[in-house]
């Protein structure tokens, strides 16, 4: 059965994301006044109900313009419009449908990579600033990644042929990724792959977190949710008519009474919130679209993590909700799909099944997803929540996110485990205190009665004993279902 609306960032039900959009910078928007028509931007009113009062439309369609892997293809923009209009209108600045794309671009010559996110806008009206055409690299590969704040996205070719010349994926024949999609990605990675080999690309190492551990990547079990890789970190500009613009300091200064729009994603959650508090650095690129000032991308992000994620490694299974296929009402997994989906974010595809098993992903997010969440909470307890509206901070939100993910992913059938983590919220239905319960039982990967916490590659059994971090000695100690770890205090 197909679950209820997630939130985002996270997994609460399903049938996807979306209530507030949680990077929303909600300013008072007003209409910007006409003597900035001189300076290239262009207003245009629209006519009927507005994006932002609008009754959200679920599934909608992007036209992807001809030749889109094009320097000219990446400046024009894409058209947003509902799939069956009968169903209500899809508009782009409504932050509850919102689509995103982002560009990334390869100089195989170089090494080197930036970014170009091209703008939608919806169908007949025009940008409120128009994008400016980029300067790429010659030879210069592009790929294209897509993501959705509703239901289901469906791209449409400009022409006929748009799609297949610009090998864009939008899910295996008529099912949907859902919120997914992505153009040339597979030559993009197999470009980039060449290029580390060679050693041409220089992949920044991950680092030290704060806590011991290597810093995480999009592939670890404790930042992954039910539907890991399946959005972008693009943001937009929006005016209170509906008109959209790229997202650039420039266009800021131009449309001060703008509304920014974001894609909440695995990697926004990752490089905007984990990263900082737990002291680790993100990959960035230039973004053309913004006088090359540094930003974080899918990309990026997934080569980072093929390259330095150390096992267990999460990587999309079978039990993700995206590449089931629907069979009457259920969701059925596809091997298939799943390879398909897995080549867009440049992952291993499955020999088989079990190469992709749902209860091998739900065992590694309870064994070690869970025990460095727990272990990362005296960090996370003191930083900023993604979103007020679903959690206090940090900790409770990825505790209950962790949560709505192992239900969504019916670990609890798969593993004969009961959902380890409690929540307690407050009167407006915001986590406020979560608590793991470490010691579940009917565990079919270990009968220990604690989890095992791994320490820059040393394992810890059940969380009690001594590990070696940065050259001292530390305590770990598992008492009322917490992993306390202590280390000694530096002397200089």
């Amino acid at each position: 059965m197909r679950k209820a609306r997630r939130n985002p960032f996270g997994e609460t039900p399903r049938m996807k994301r979306r209530r507030a959009n949680l990077f929303m910078l909600v300013t008072t928007i007003v209409t910007v006044v006409a003597a900035l028509v001189g300076t290239g931007i262009f207003l245009i009113p629209r006519m009927g109900t507005r994006a932002a009062d609008a009754t959200p439309n679920q599934n909608c369609t992007l036209i992807v313009p001809n030749q889109p892997l094009s320097a000219q293809g990446l400046a024009t923009p894409y058209q947003f419009k509902a799939t069956d209009p009968a169903a209500g209108p899809c508009n782009e600045a409504n932050a509850d449908q919102s689509a995103f794309v982002q560009g990334v671009i390869y100089d195989p010559t170089t090494g080197q990579f930036s970014v170009y996110n091209p703008l939608i806008i919806d169908e007949g009206t025009q940008p409120a600033v128009m994008p400016t055409v980029p300067t790429l690299p010659q030879g210069a590969i592009v790929g294209i990644w897509f993501g959705f704040n509703a239901n289901n996205l469906h791209l449409q070719g400009a022409q006929g042929n748009t799609l297949a010349r610009a090998h864009c994926v939008n899910g295996l024949g008529q099912s949907l990724f859902t919120q997914f999609a992505y153009c040339n990605a597979v030559a993009f990675f197999a470009a980039v792959n060449q290029g580390i080999v060679a050693h041409m690309v220089q992949v920044p190492a991950l680092g030290t977190a704060k806590d011991g551990l290597p810093c995480p990547t999009v592939r670890d079990f404790a930042v992954i949710d039910q539907d890991q890789s399946d959005n972008v970190q693009a943001q937009y500009l929006s005016l209170a008519n509906g008109q959209t613009a790229q997202f650039s300091a420039a266009n800021q200064a131009a449309l001060q009474n703008a509304t920014i729009l974001d894609n909440p994603s695995d990697n926004a959650l990752l490089t905007r919130f984990i990263d900082p508090t737990l002291g680790c650095n993100k990959w960035e690129a230039p973004n053309l679209a913004d006088n090359g000032s540094l930003v974080a991308s899918l990309a990026l992000d997934e080569v980072q993590a093929a390259v330095y994620q150390e096992a267990p490694i999460a990587l999309v299974p079978l039990n993700d909700p995206m590449t089931t296929v629907a069979v009457g009402d259920n969701n059925d997994p596809s091997l298939a799909k799943t390879n398909l989906y897995r080549l867009g974010v440049d992952q291993i595809p499955a020999v088989n099944e079990q190469q992709a098993s749902g209860a091998a992903y739900c065992a590694n997010l309870l064994k070690t997803g869970m025990p460095r969440l727990v272990l990362d909470k005296p960090l996370t307890i003191n930083a900023q929540t993604p979103d007020a509206g679903a959690a206090n901070n940090l900790f409770t939100f990825l505790a209950q996110r962790f949560q709505a993910s192992y239900d969504n992913l019916n670990c609890p059938m798969l593993l004969n485990i009961p959902n380890p983590v409690k929540t307690k919220t407050d009167a407006n239905g915001a986590v406020i205190t979560a608590t793991f319960n470490m010691q579940a039982t009917g565990d079919p990967i270990s009968t220990a009665p604690a989890p095992n916490c791994r320490i820059n590659g040393q394992t810890v059994n059940g969380c009690t004993g001594t590990a070696t971090i940065n050259g001292q000695s530390c305590t770990l100690s598992f008492v009322n279902n917490t992993v306390t770890l202590t280390c000694p205090t530096k002397q200089n």
